[in-house]
């Protein structure tokens, strides 16, 4: 069973459309305050500003 979890996980975040799922999500949660843009993974690190900067919070895009 835990390597069906492990399988899903990996499709959605390296699959068509994860890292845009995953990059949303992070926006979600800085703009909540419950994570900060230094947290963010690097490999999303530039869709996650450019999230922020389109929502109108440019300033928790920095680190």
């Amino acid at each position: 069973m835990g390597n069906l979890i492990r399988r899903v996980l990996i499709r959605i975040l390296y699959g068509k459309g994860g890292a845009d799922m995953m990059a949303m999500l992070w926006c979600q949660q800085i703009i909540l305050g419950k994570k900060t843009f230094a947290q963010v993974p690097a490999k999303l690190k530039e869709q996650v500003k450019e999230l922020l900067i389109d929502s109108g919070c440019e300033e928790l895009a920095e680190e």
